[in-house]
């Protein structure tokens, strides 16, 4: 099953909720900046993410953002430019 890389930040304004947002994600990615993560992830875990933050926030205050960044055997740092400090993606181990 294909994978892709997304890059999913959010803009939430309820501690409680952002926490709830924040944990999701950072089991799903890796933490890049305070409201930003880098997910690789397959059809199916995009969909079981979208549910689960849909369920987290609220959508007349709230915004997550999903940008598809393209297959994820092509290297994420290969597509992202940096002013400034560069981007390390942490090594990520998939156990099977």
């Amino acid at each position: 099953m294909s994978r892709r890389h997304y890059l999913i930040s959010y803009d939430i304004s309820d501690d409680k909720r952002r926490n709830h947002v924040f944990q999701a994600l950072h089991d799903s990615g890796d933490h890049a900046q305070y409201s930003v993560f880098f997910c690789q992830l397959n059809p199916q875990e995009l969909a079981a993410l979208r549910s689960e933050l849909t369920g987290f926030i609220n959508a007349r205050q709230d915004q997550v953002l999903i940008v598809d960044l393209g297959e994820a055997h092509n290297p994420l740092d290969a597509g992202i430019e940096c002013i400034g400090q560069r981007y390390n993606p942490p090594a990520r181990v998939q156990i099977i």
